[in-house]
């Protein structure tokens, strides 16, 4: 089958990328507004950017066509926000905090999360989460009705079951979920990890 996408909607091609680009890593963003209150949802449009600076970018949209997500809009105010890691026994929790709560509830609470201070940015860390990303904006460009985020990675916290003899993760340790298309979801698991090392110039 070819498609041509100017003949499908929005809809229909959001649905083809989000089933084609797949799995996704799931940035678990943590924010607190300005009037200090938390805020955590996922996100599926996430990648690395450059390790010089160290910079990830997130894609986010709007509640409608006027209303940016409270997580775009607390990033915006405050500068700051942390990237947690969701692990397979987190699942449950994180589709909790993927609701459209109103912005004045703190979904920390709603998804009986723990909250502890970072070390650096004011937004909270997730305790249950093994890895903890501490970031800070370093540019918004807006395309349509999302919010193309950049932000600049200032400090690790990550649990020290998960760290190999070299002080990296070791990915057979962490059961760390991806997206897929609609509802779908997959894992890491020990039985489907294998390496493949790079071939030798030619």
């Amino acid at each position: 089958m070819v498609i041509d996408v100017k003949n499908l909607s929005e809809d229909q091609i959001y649905k083809l990328m989000i089933s084609t680009i797949a799995p996704r890593p799931i940035a678990w963003i943590s924010t607190v507004s300005k009037e200090g209150i938390y805020n955590i949802a996922p996100f599926s449009f996430y990648m690395g950017i450059s390790s010089s600076p160290p910079l990830i970018a997130i894609s986010i949209g709007k509640k409608d066509n006027e209303r940016k997500k409270d997580t775009w809009k607390n990033i915006e105010e405050t500068g700051e926000f942390v990237i947690n890691v969701v692990t397979y026994d987190l699942v449950e929790k994180m589709n909790i905090t993927a609701v459209a709560f109103d912005e004045k509830i703190d979904e920390f609470k709603e998804a009986e999360l723990t909250p502890v201070p970072s070390d650096i940015v004011k937004a909270p860390r997730i305790k249950e989460s093994p890895i903890n990303i501490e970031c800070r904006k370093y540019m918004i460009i807006e395309i349509a009705d999302m919010g193309l985020i950049f932000g600049e990675i200032l400090k690790y916290h990550i649990d020290d079951n998960l760290l190999n003899e070299k002080g990296y993760v070791d990915n057979k340790k962490l059961k760390i979920v991806g997206r897929l298309g609609g509802a779908d979801y997959c894992y890491v698991s020990l039985e489907n990890i294998f390496t493949l090392k790079r071939p030798d110039k030619r």
